[in-house]
Order: structure tokens, then sequence, then C-alpha cells
């Protein structure tokens, strides 16, 4: 069931400046330690967003500069971002952004299917109750955010951040590290068609039933709610194909 965001007024505190920091992607459980991990969050941000189209060439030197680090740095953050599938490398060619095939969205989906659930579901059998209370006032933010004052850019960085604090409430940190893959892979296709989806502030919303069945320990609710979160989303992108 889809919930629509409700509207708020301008003074609301925004939940964005809450949840996410500086680096608006860097929403895992530990902080950024290194120069490389400053690198590998700012690039990954860039690729899941677009803001590096698919197929577009890696130029370290460039990003080093930009990100005020060094290409050691960046060099390290490729070969992650390569284990991420998020770039690809090519003997003598260099590095490029990895393509998208649409055909990905199937096999992506069919993981998520069965993965986001169990971390639905795991969440509101183990969270600890500081995070059930994160996921509460989550739910209770993004149900009031002011969706004429938010671009569909930004409401997609509220939806990493809702499976974000869903994949660390699990309490598996492999489950968590394998989800942040494949929902940065699925949000990459989401927002190739962003413009096209007429339903994104839907897809948002319906992040507010889920948190709040993950806050209640309702695991059976939660574990149902995902998995039609997932399929939804698949469902949307083949309609605007």
């Amino acid at each position: 069931m889809s919930i629509p965001l409700k509207r708020q007024g301008p003074s609301a505190p925004n939940l964005y400046d809450l949840f996410v920091t500086a680096a608006p992607l860097d929403l895992d459980s530990s902080a950024v330690a290194s120069l490389a991990d400053k690198a590998y969050v700012a690039i990954r941000d860039r690729l899941i967003m677009l803001d590096i189209s698919p197929g577009d060439p890696i130029d370290d030197d460039e990003l080093a500069k930009d990100l005020g680090v060094g290409r050691t740095p960046v060099r390290e953050a490729l070969k992650r971002l390569e284990g991420d599938r998020l770039v690809v490398s090519y003997p003598r060619r260099g590095t490029f952004a990895t393509g998208m095939d649409i055909s990905d969205l199937a096999h992506i989906s069919d993981i998520r299917a069965q993965l986001e659930p169990l971390a639905a579901r795991r969440a509101a059998e183990r969270a600890v109750r500081t995070s059930l209370g994160e996921l509460e006032e989550l739910a209770a933010r993004i149900q009031h955010l002011d969706v004429a004052q938010t671009d569909r850019t930004e409401l997609m960085r509220w939806d990493l951040a809702v499976h974000r604090a869903i994949y660390r409430a699990s309490g598996n940190p492999h489950l968590e590290d394998v989800l942040i893959r494949y929902d940065n892979l699925a949000t990459r296709i989401f927002c190739l068609f962003l413009d096209r989806l007429p339903t994104v502030d839907e897809h948002v919303g319906e992040h507010v039933e889920l948190l709040r069945a993950i806050a209640a320990g309702d695991a059976d609710r939660a574990d149902d709610l995902a998995r039609e979160h997932v399929l939804g989303f698949e469902h949307a992108i083949r309609a605007v194909i």
C-alpha cells in the first residue's frame, strides 16, 4: 500500500540534515576513516546519482583534484568501486562508469526481493531500542516531508537513507554489505528513469508503513511490506521502459 507524503510548513525540521552527513551517501555504520574512504564515498555518490553517467570515462587525475586528495586514494577507491560493479577497467583503455542494461533490473530485483524482506524481518526481531526509535522518527519525518520543496533527486537520497537504516538495524553486517551493494545498483537504475516516473513521492512514502512495522516489532508485516516495495520498484520501472 502506498502512503502519499504529506506537506508541511517551511519551519519544520529537515530529516535529511539530521540523518545524512556532508557526504550524502555515507550512510554506513562506520565513519569515513581515510582519504581512500573519503574518495570512495564521494565517487560512489556521483556514480549512483548519475552525476557520472553510465559509460563515461573516469579521469582519476581530475577526480583527485576535485576531491582534494591524491591520486593513490582515488585509485584505491576505484578498485573498490569495480568490485561494487559501479566502474569497469580495461587494459590500456582506462576506467569507465559501468554501463546499464535493463536486463540487470530483473537480476537485481530477484536478489533484493529475497534479502530486503529478510533485513526488515531481522530489524523488527532484533533491533535495539535506540535503532527502533531512530526508525520511528525517520518514519514521522518522511511522512511530513515537504514534497513541493523536495526535488526527485533529493527524494532518492531519502530512499537510500531509509534502506541504510533498516540494514543497520538488522544487526547482520554481512547482510548489510550485500544489500548496500544491490541497493546502490537499483538506485542507479531508478535515477536513470527518474524524470519519467510519476510516483516517486509515493515510492518514498511507502517507507513510512514499513519503518513503523519494524519499530513495532511486527516482523511478518515488515517482511511483506519490504517485498511489496521491491517488486513495486521493478514494476514502476518496467511501466515506463
